[in-house]
Order: structure tokens, then C-alpha cells, then sequence
């Protein structure tokens, strides 16, 4: 499901960037659908939260996860609306994926290679502190097409990663007992 979320995003995005702004925004539902997506997934964070039953660091990380998501889907659907005017209001996004890449760190326990769960919050968690990039340039320079469309292959990437691994199990093969923790030899 959240890789179907995030490839849609990225198709929006490339097209975005394909077709440029002036001919994108001449639908009001497309130039509110990426932070209205963004807003009701920070929504959706808190239930993931509250549902989650993992440890103190897996809510906080959710949590917080969640507010920097709602921040800057909220503040975009403002910039969207014409309501906020200070391109400072842009710099949301580049804190929100920082912020998400930062929480996929966090409550990731696990090696790389532990399972396939751990291997793709490390790869979702790195592209995202990584993809913070692309918003934070096209906040400065936002008529650059080349930060724009590294903040739509991020998404691509991440729907990549979310398909290509969603299947619980050892990441590589056969992980050593060792690296299960387990005793058994």
C-alpha cells in the first residue's frame, strides 16, 4: 500500500516536472493533491502510532514522524492556496523528509542485513535523509528542474524499495544464526 502511495506521488511529480507549473496548476486537484497527500498521511501516522505496538522509540519516532509530516503538507497546501507568501515556508518539506528519514533510522534496531524489514527502513531511511536535498535546493533555486526531479525520483526510489522488498525474511539468502540471534548453530 505505501509503495503504491509513493509511486503515485512520483508519478505526479515527474509529470509535474515534465509539464511544468503553469500547465500542472491549471487544475486545482493537481496543485493541491501532493501536500493534501502528504497532510492526510501525517493523519494516517498518527494511527500507525498509536496501533503500533513496538517500543517507546518506535512511537516517538512515529509521532514526531508524523507532526513534520502534517507541518509541511499543510504549509504547501497554504503556498498552494496562496495564503502563505514567505518562500521560507517552502523549507517544511527538505525538514519533513530529514525528519522521516531520520525516524526510519531511529527505530530501525537491526543491521542492514538482519532482515528484509531491517534493509528497507535503512534504504528508505537513507534516501530520504539523501532526497532532503532536493526540496532544500529547489527551495532556493525553485524553478531548477534538476532539483525537482531528484525530489520525484526519491519517491521513485522509495517505491522501489517498499516493492522489491516486502517480504519478510532474511534480505540476502541465508543470514548466519548469529546474525538472528539465535543460539542454535
Amino acid at each position: 500500500m505505501f509503495a503504491t502511495g509513493f509511486l503515485i506521488l512520483a508519478a505526479c511529480l515527474l509529470a509535474q516536472v515534465i509539464v511544468g507549473d503553469d500547465v500542472w496548476n491549471r487544475s486545482a486537484w493537481r496543485r493541491y493533491f501532493f501536500p493534501g497527500f502528504g497532510f492526510v498521511m501525517g493523519l494516517a501516522m498518527w494511527g500507525v502510532a498509536v496501533l503500533a505496538n513496538g517500543s517507546i522509540i518506535h512511537l516517538l519516532a512515529h509521532f514526531t514522524w508524523a507532526q513534520v509530516m502534517m507541518l509541511a503538507g499543510g504549509a504547501h497546501l497554504g503556498l498552494a492556496r496562496g495564503k502563505l507568501q514567505r518562500r521560507s515556508w517552502r523549507l517544511t518539506m527538505p525538514l519533513a523528509l530529514g525528519v522521516s528519514g531520520l525516524a526510519f533510522l531511529a527505530h530501525e534496531q537491526h543491521g542492514w542485513l538482519y532482515n528484509r524489514s531491517a534493509l528497507v527502513h535503512h534504504i528508505c531511511g537513507w534516501t530520504l535523509l539523501v532526497g532532503a536535498l532536493f526540496p532544500l535546493g529547489a527551495a532556493f533555486r525553485p524553478r531548477s528542474h534538476f532539483f525537482r526531479l531528484g525530489f520525484a525520483v526519491t519517491f521513485v526510489v522509495l517505491a522501489i524499495a517498499l516493492f522489491a522488498l516486502r517480504d519478510s525474511g532474511p534480505a540476502l539468502g541465508n543470514v548466519p544464526s548469529i546474525a538472528r540471534g539465535d543460539s542454535r548453530s
